[in-house]
C-alpha cells in the first residue's frame, strides 16, 4: 500500500515510534506473560508514558491530541508483535473512554477522561451478558431509580479489564417495556483487583474514584488467546450509582453503544490485520532460512503460493481498514465499512496465522516460535465486538437499506 494515500509524516513518525517500542520492549516479554496469563503492568505503564492510552483525545483532556488514523496505526503495529498489548489499548480507548468523550457531559469528560487518557487508571465497556451476546438488546441488568441514584443489579461477562480496570461504562435496563429504547448507560467505578501491583508500578489506581458498594469483578477467564489481557465478569449487587453518572439521555444507551461498536470494529480490524501481518513476516523470514532438500523452503512453489496469498490479502485488508478509518475521521457513516473491515481482517487473521504455522511445520506447533501464539490470538477476532455472522448481517442490512426503505 502506498503510504501517501492515508498517512502524513506525523502518522509515519507515530508508526516508527510504536514499531520500535513493540519490537524492543514488548516482543521479548510477550511469550512469558502469555504463558502466565498475567497482565503486563510494566509495559502498560510504558504505553501510558508514551501517550498510547490517550492517542485520539484532546490535550486539554490529557490526551495526545492525535487523530484516528494515528490511533489505528498504534493498534496495528502493536498487534504485529502481541495482540494482548494491542487489545489493552483498543478496549481502553475505544470501548472504555470514547463513550464518555462522545456522549458524556462536560463535567463527566473533565472528571474521568484525564485519568483514562493519561493511563492513570484503565477503563472498560460492559455490554455482553450471559444471555445477551450477539443479541445485545437482550440486556437483563437493571437500573431502578431511587431518589438521586439508580440501583444496578445484574452481571456482565467477557469484559476486558474487568479486574484491573477502575472506570467502566455499562448498560442497564431502565424501562423494561421499551425494548432497546429502555436501555440506558452509566459510568461506574471500583478499585482494581491488583491494587498492590498497581501501586508498585505507579498506574492503575486513583484514590479519588469512589468504590461503589456492590460493584466488583468476578471470575477471571482462562482463555485460549489474548492471555495477557485481563478478562472477567462484572457483578452488580444493589449498586447505588449517582444519577449524574448516567451517560447520555435515559434510553439512549443501546443506540450509543452500537455507535461505539462501529468504531470499535475498526480498532479490532486493525488488531486482526496486525496479527496477520506479524504472522506473515514470521513465515517469510522462516521460509528464507529453513532449508529442506538442499534449499530454503521459500524456493518451493507450495510455500511461495501461501506467502503470495497472505501478502495479497494483507494488502486488501489494509485498504479496507484505512478506508474505514478515513471515513470515521471525516465524520462519515462507517457502519458498513467498519463491518467489512472487521469481517475481512478477522477472518484473514485466522487464515494467515494457520498458513504461518503450516510453513513453520512442526516447529510452528511449539511455543518456540510466536506463530503458535498468534494463531491462538487470532480466533477471538472472529467473535469479539460482533461475530463474523453479525458482521454479515450488518453489511447485508446496509446493502438493502435503501431498497427496503
Amino acid at each position: 500500500m502506498d503510504d501517501a494515500l492515508y498517512f502524513t509524516d506525523q502518522h509515519l513518525a507515530v508508526r516508527e515510534m510504536v514499531r520500535s517500542f513493540a519490537r524492543e520492549e514488548v516482543a521479548p516479554i510477550a511469550a512469558t506473560f502469555d504463558a502466565r496469563g498475567e497482565f503486563p503492568w510494566a509495559t502498560v505503564k510504558r504505553m501510558a508514558e508514551l501517550g498510547l492510552l490517550g492517542v485520539p483525545w484532546p490535550e486539554q483532556l490529557g490526551g495526545a491530541g492525535l487523530d484516528l488514523l494515528s490511533y489505528i496505526t498504534v493498534i496495528h503495529e502493536l498487534a504485529k508483535v502481541d495482540a494482548s498489548h494491542a487489545i489493552t489499548i483498543s478496549a481502553h480507548t475505544t470501548l472504555g473512554t470514547s463513550p464518555i468523550v462522545n456522549f458524556g457531559t462536560q463535567a463527566q469528560r473533565e472528571r474521568y477522561v484525564p485519568l483514562l487518557a493519561a493511563g492513570r487508571v484503565l477503563g472498560g465497556f460492559g455490554l455482553t451478558e450471559p444471555t445477551a451476546g450477539s443479541d445485545a438488546a437482550g440486556t437483563r441488568t437493571t437500573a431502578v431509580r431511587r431518589g438521586n441514584c439508580y440501583v444496578l443489579n445484574g452481571s456482565k461477562i467477557f469484559i476486558t479489564h474487568g479486574g484491573v480496570g477502575e472506570i467502566f461504562v455499562v448498560t442497564a435496563v431502565t424501562d423494561p417495556g421499551a425494548g432497546p429504547r429502555g436501555i440506558s448507560s452509566f459510568i461506574v467505578t471500583k478499585p482494581t483487583v491488583d491494587l498492590e501491583r498497581a501501586r508498585s508500578v505507579g498506574i492503575g489506581h486513583d484514590d479519588s474514584l469512589p468504590a461503589m458498594a456492590g460493584f466488583r469483578a468476578g471470575k477471571k477467564e482462562d482463555k485460549l488467546g489474548w492471555r495477557a489481557s485481563d478478562t472477567r465478569e462484572l457483578l452488580f449487587e444493589d449498586v447505588e450509582v449517582p444519577a449524574e453518572n448516567m451517560l447520555g439521555a435515559e434510553g439512549s444507551g443501546f443506540t450509543n453503544f452500537m455507535r461505539t461498536l462501529d468504531y470499535g470494529r475498526i480498532g479490532l480490524a486493525a488488531l486482526a490485520l496486525g496479527l496477520a501481518e506479524g504472522a506473515f513476516e514470521q513465515a517469510l523470514r522462516y521460509g528464507a532460512v529453513r532449508r529442506q532438500f538442499g534449499q530454503p523452503i521459500a524456493q518451493f512453489q507450495g510455500v511461495q503460493f501461501q506467502l503470495s496469498d497472505m501478502a495479497t490479502e494483507i494488502e486488501a485488508g489494509k485498504h479496507l481498514l484505512f478506508h474505514a478509518a478515513w471515513l470515521a475521521q471525516h465524520g462519515k457513516s462507517v457502519t458498513q465499512a467498519a463491518a467489512m473491515a472487521k469481517l475481512f481482517c478477522s477472518e484473514l487473521a485466522m487464515r494467515a496465522t494457520i498458513k504461518a504455522v503450516q510453513i513453520h511445520g512442526g516447529y510452528g506447533y511449539t511455543k518456540d516460535y510466536p506463530v503458535e501464539r498468534m494463531m491462538r490470538d487470532a480466533k477471538i477476532c472472529e467473535i469479539g465486538e460482533g461475530t463474523s455472522e453479525i458482521q454479515r448481517l450488518v453489511i447485508a442490512r446496509q446493502l438493502l437499506k435503501d431498497l427496503l426503505d
